[in-house]
């Protein structure tokens, strides 16, 4: 089936492109969601005469979304659950449970908009793409954790993580080297003769 895009759909196409989909895709989303027109010469003729204003609507809700995209920068939320010695939850995090979560926070997000492709099903920390508007997009940070004390140690073990990345990994620390930089040799092995009292001592 061929369609005429109201509005931008990521990975088909921009407002106003007509591109060809399944048609249980267009029936189930994009009809009913008022994001594609059926292609006619009569849809064609609609679209030409709404473009400006639908160019004008679509530009107000980017302008909207990305004011929010601000606010929720560096946004992360903690779940509790559940979950067995390996990490395996009893029972999975969906994108109903993250929407609910971010609504806790004072953002309105349908399940709809937080793009995960399938439930969470262990505990850890996951980046989270949430779609604000087709143009605007941004990532929340997630934990899953048993409890919040655990969900602020696995927080400070990321944050430690990322420090030791930042200064360079596998890079020892001044001072710790054992290294001599007067004569250029290295203190850390210790060269000297072992005594004759402690040779025989195993």
């Amino acid at each position: 089936m061929e369609v005429i895009l109201l509005e931008r759909v990521e990975n088909l196409g921009f407002m106003g492109d007509i591109v060809k989909v399944r048609p249980g895709y267009a029936r189930n989303y994009l009809l009913p969601q008022n994001k594609a027109l059926r292609k006619s010469e009569a849809n064609l003729r609609y679209f030409e005469t709404q473009k400006a204003d639908l160019e004008a609507r679509n530009l107000k809700r980017r302008q909207d979304a990305e004011q929010v995209a601000e606010r929720m920068a560096g946004l992360s939320i903690v779940l509790v659950r559940q979950a067995s010695e390996g990490g395996q939850l009893y029972g999975s995090v969906s994108a109903r449970d993250l929407a609910d979560a971010l609504k806790d926070q004072g953002y309105t997000i349908g399940r709809s908009q937080v793009q995960l492709n399938a439930p969470l099903k262990a505990l850890g920390a996951y980046e989270v793409r949430v779609s604000l508007h087709p143009e605007v997009v941004v990532g929340v940070a997630v934990t899953i954790a048993r409890s919040l004390e655990d969900a602020e140690r696995q927080a400070a073990a990321a944050q430690a993580a990322e420090a030791m990345d930042a200064e360079g990994e596998g890079e020892p620390l001044d001072g710790e080297t054992g290294f001599d930089e007067a004569d250029g040799e290295s203190d850390a092995v210790d060269d000297r003769p072992v005594a004759e009292d402690d040779a025989e001592v195993v």
